[in-house]
C-alpha cells in the first residue's frame, strides 16, 4: 500500500492566485493571461485554478474586482484625508500625478477593465460602482457635477500622462483642476 502525502495546508492559496492574475494581466493582458501562466506565477499546481474558481472568467472577474476596490480605497483615502476644497484640488493633482495608477502594470490592467466593460455588462457595472465611488469621495467637496468632470480628468489626465511620449508637468495638472473647480459651486 502506498502512503499518502499530507495534503499541504496553504489558506493564502486563492488569494495568492487572485494576485497572480493580476501581475499577468499588467504583464501580458487577458489575452496572454492563461491558467497555466497564472498558475505559474501564483506557485501553484495548475488544478489549483479549477479547484478555487468555476472559470477563467470567474478569475478575471475576482481579480478586477479586487483591483478596482483597491485603487478606489487608494482614491477614498486620499480624499478623507483633507479639510476643504482647496485640500482637495491639492489631493486630486496628487493622485493624477503620483497616486492613482502610477505603476505601469496598474495601468495595463485599467485598461484591460476597460476594454471589458466595453463589451460585458458585468464589468461595465464594475467600472460604474469605481466611478461611483471616486465620485462620492471626490462629493465631499465638490458639488456633484464638478466632482463628475473631476472623476473624468483625473481618469484622462492619468492615461495621457502614462501614454504621452512627451514628458508633462504638475502644473498643467493643477492648471486643470483650477478650471474645473473654479465654480462658486466648491463646497467647503
Amino acid at each position: 500500500m502506498t502512503e499518502r502525502r499530507p495534503r499541504r495546508h496553504d489558506p493564502e492559496r486563492r488569494d495568492r492566485i487572485v494576485e497572480a492574475c493580476l501581475r499577468v494581466v499588467g504583464e501580458v493582458g487577458v489575452a496572454g493571461a492563461s491558467t497555466r501562466r497564472v498558475a505559474a506565477a501564483a506557485d501553484v499546481p495548475l488544478g489549483s485554478i479549477t479547484y478555487h474558481f468555476e472559470s477563467v472568467d470567474a478569475l478575471l472577474f475576482e481579480a478586477f474586482e479586487r483591483f478596482a476596490r483597491r485603487v478606489s480605497d487608494r482614491f477614498e483615502t486620499a480624499m478623507a484625508g483633507v479639510a476643504d476644497a482647496e485640500g482637495a484640488r491639492r489631493a486630486v493633482v496628487d493622485l493624477v500625478t503620483t497616486g492613482v495608477l502610477a505603476d505601469p502594470h496598474e495601468l495595463v490592467v485599467t485598461h484591460e477593465l476597460y476594454t471589458l466593460a466595453a463589451r460585458d455588462p458585468r464589468y461595465r457595472e464594475l467600472t460604474h460602482a469605481w466611478m461611483a465611488r471616486s465620485r462620492r469621495a471626490l462629493g465631499r467637496h465638490f458639488d456633484p457635477e464638478t466632482a463628475r468632470l473631476l472623476d473624468a480628468l483625473v481618469e484622462g489626465l492619468t492615461i495621457h500622462r502614462a501614454l504621452d511620449t512627451e514628458p508633462r508637468g504638475r502644473d498643467e495638472v493643477v492648471r486643470a483642476v483650477e478650471r474645473i473647480t473654479r465654480t462658486p459651486a466648491t463646497r467647503d
